[in-house]
């Protein structure tokens, strides 16, 4: 048996449907709205062109779209990539060119600061802004609503077969320089 994060995930949401899966402030989701809204925003990235082997950014702070967005990318064999919602300007500027990004989930309040890169990222061709109630999404008048893109999509869950060579990269605050992306085999991160 192969062990991929995505089947893993499912194979719980179906076991413990009801079960509480995430509380943060006021949200709580059960394992059956988590594996949905993961689902609907796998179908929204892969109608974007997103699928195995693409990678998606993820800029927010902890917060359940966070953990969406890396489940919906294992969903489609997508690799997601962590962000360090630290970093200055021409530190992101290097990690999405570094990491190959093709779209970008971000709290709007980080709207500006990529606003102020994007001409420099021609791979970066589509934006997902989570509202986190700042005025920061105005700064990208290109981007789509994460829970737009959440709700126009199907909660069945019709992908194709996943293995455990699938990939996450995790990019690290390196000492000696520039964050440095380390590739995980989904696999090893399950046994490690």
């Amino acid at each position: 048996m192969e062990f991929n994060l995505a089947d893993l995930f499912e194979c719980v949401a179906a076991q413990v449907p009801e079960r509480e899966a995430v509380v943060w402030g006021t949200t709580r989701l059960t394992f059956r709205q988590f594996d949905d809204r993961a689902t609907q925003l796998a179908h929204g990235l892969r109608s974007m062109g997103v699928g195995p082997g693409r990678h998606v950014g993820i800029l927010t702070y902890s917060r359940p779209e966070y953990l969406e967005t890396m489940v919906a990318a294992f969903k489609i064999r997508a690799v997601p990539i962590n962000v360090n919602y630290r970093y200055v300007a021409d530190e992101l500027a290097y990690l999405f060119d570094n990491a190959d990004l093709e779209v970008l989930v971000l709290e709007s309040s980080f709207a500006p600061v990529v606003a102020g890169i994007l001409e420099r990222l021609p791979r970066l061709a589509h934006l997902i802004v989570v509202d986190d109630g700042s005025e920061g999404a105005s700064a990208l008048p290109e981007a789509v609503a994460y829970e737009e893109v959440i709700a126009a999509e199907s909660s069945m869950a019709d992908f194709p077969a996943r293995s455990g060579d699938d990939v996450y990269i995790a990019y690290t605050g390196g000492t000696t320089g520039m964050p440095k992306g380390v590739v995980w085999r989904q696999e090893d991160i399950f046994f490690a």
